[in-house]
């Protein structure tokens, strides 16, 4: 058996499956670009049949990442294949992904079909897809509910029919780590040709035990594939956690014995990207991620770190990602200075302008705020990137009055497709009244399901980074914004939402 673990990554795919967590096509290969500095393995880049808008996706990232294998998920079905292969024409390693439920539950309430037509559709999938091109994965969708000798019989004929990787999921997050490990060890043992695939595992985190269920699939079942997701994003309580399975695996190899191809120094740069992509927040005691997660309050554990490191810390705070040095730039910093920040922090700009744009936003934030943090530098270029989208809407400025006793008041001003325009109104607060006066010209109707605030980095004087969630007609889309006021960040979230919103409609529409 190998002694490497394939790293599989689905932010793109399940991850972006959360409720506001879609992200545009530029948003993704952003992200795509950032897995393949991480030296992921295999990049699951979407759903190409899903829509017009995921099929150029999958494209865009085929063309553009040569060192990750690209996959796109298809159903079990002609359609969906020949749409998958297309899409992955032009990548240097392609992946077709093909599914299909096996769990007696969703076989009789879903597909309304019988087992054995759900056995010969995904031995017709696999052979279909094998024709296109020569990385073919299978998943029984809901595998760990699925009856033990109906599962041998499926997993024995997509083999025999030229499928190299078989996926084993926990689609609803139900397994408990001993008894999941020992059911990927039972098939691996009963299947006649089960040595002729890599044997991989895809856990939800319904009941907090993703990364513990894929690791007893690693070590108990001889598993050498982990399907996982920066941050554990994905729908529902979320996926497995790259950042958690990778550093389980390398702090533990003593237990493990695996090598992985994996860039560590990488992944808190993933992290924050993703984060800031989709707005969705990173807890503070979220392991090797979250800002706590190499801090030490006790003073008996700040006494032993200081005399021998190991004493407290089983990682080095460096080997993810975190500096050692918080404070880096001032406003007397050099472009220079700025541009080896950036590729410390693994941020990599596309182009000379793009670099001086991101300086120009960080001298102007330098100019307000004494002490830039990485954190801060990392908004900033989020931001940038954002804005190079050519959004309908975009933030020029706000003025608002407040005091006690009087209902405050605010007036913003915004592009719309290029051309300025002022909205005001009151509200209950400075942050109601802005996003009230946007809403008075735009007249989105959007629904505001959530509004979050998160300050990036430990000061008053800290910029906020605000979230902003809306829905409408069905649609949920998530706006992030930055700021040192939280206000002016409130506002520029609510626009990013909308423009997100904009464009999901535009997509429909495109498609109907």
């Amino acid at each position: 058996m190998s002694d490497k673990l394939i790293i599989f990554d689905t932010t793109l795919r399940d991850g972006e499956q959360s409720p506001g967590a879609s992200m545009t096509r530029d948003e993704k290969l952003r992200i795509a670009r950032q897995l393949e500095r991480l030296k992921v393995d295999v990049i699951e880049a979407g759903f190409a049949a899903s829509s017009n808008g995921d099929f150029e996706a999958v494209q865009l990232i085929a063309q553009n990442i040569k060192d990750s294998t690209i996959c796109s998920l298809s159903r079990a079905n002609d359609r969906d294949i020949s749409r998958a292969a297309e899409a992955l024409k032009g990548a240097n390693r392609a992946r077709i992904h093909t599914f299909i439920a096996t769990s007696p539950l969703h076989m009789e309430k879903k597909l309304r079909m019988s087992p054995d037509q759900v056995a010969e559709q995904a031995k017709q999938a696999v052979r279909f897809a094998r024709n296109l091109v020569d990385d073919v994965e299978f998943s029984p969708e809901d595998g760990y509910r699925s009856d033990v000798d109906f599962l041998c019989r499926v997993l024995e004929s997509v083999i025999a029919e030229g499928a190299t990787t078989i996926n084993v999921p926990d689609t609803v997050g139900y397994a408990i780590p001993e008894l999941y490990g020992n059911f990927i060890k039972t098939l691996r043992e009963r299947i006649p040709n089960s040595d002729k695939a890599v044997w991989s595992v895809h856990c939800h985190n319904d009941l907090g035990m993703a990364v513990a269920n894929s690791l007893a699939g690693v070590k108990i079942g001889g598993a050498r594939q982990v399907e996982c997701t920066i941050n554990g994003l994905g729908e529902r309580a979320g996926n497995c956690s790259l950042e958690e399975v990778v550093m389980a695996i390398k702090t533990r190899r003593d237990y493990f014995g695996l090598d992985l191809g994996i860039d560590t120094r990488h992944i808190l740069a993933a992290s924050r990207m993703v984060s800031q992509t989709t707005g969705f927040v990173v807890q503070p005691n979220k392991a090797v991620v979250g800002a706590n997660a190499f801090a030490h309050a006790s003073g008996i554990h700040q006494d032993g770190v200081l005399k021998a490191r190991d004493t407290y810390e089983i990682m080095r705070a460096e080997d993810v990602g975190w500096s050692a040095n918080k404070i880096v730039l001032g406003k007397l910093s050099g472009r220079n200075a700025f541009k080896q920040r950036l590729q410390e922090l693994g941020v990599q700009m596309e182009s000379e302008s793009d670099i001086n744009a991101a300086f120009a936003r960080f001298k102007e934030l330098a100019d307000r705020k004494s002490e830039i943090f990485d954190e801060d530098i990392l908004a900033l270029v989020s931001e940038e990137n954002v804005q190079h989208g050519n959004e309908q809407y975009a933030f020029v400025s706000l003025s608002q009055h407040s005091e006690t006793g009087e209902r405050p008041q605010a007036s913003v001003v915004f592009s719309v497709d290029g051309k300025e325009v002022r909205g005001s109104s009151d509200g209950n607060g400075p942050v109601d009244a802005s996003l009230k006066a946007i809403e008075s010209h735009v007249k989105s109707g959007a629904e505001m399901v959530l509004y979050s605030v998160n300050a990036i980095s430990g000061s008053t004087e800290s910029q906020g980074e605000v979230t902003v969630r809306l829905q409408n007609s069905g649609r949920v889309v998530n706006g992030v914004g930055a700021d040192p006021d939280i206000v002016v960040a409130s506002a520029k979230a609510y626009l990013s939402a909308l423009n997100k919103l904009q464009s999901k409609a535009d997509h429909v529409a495109a498609q109907g």
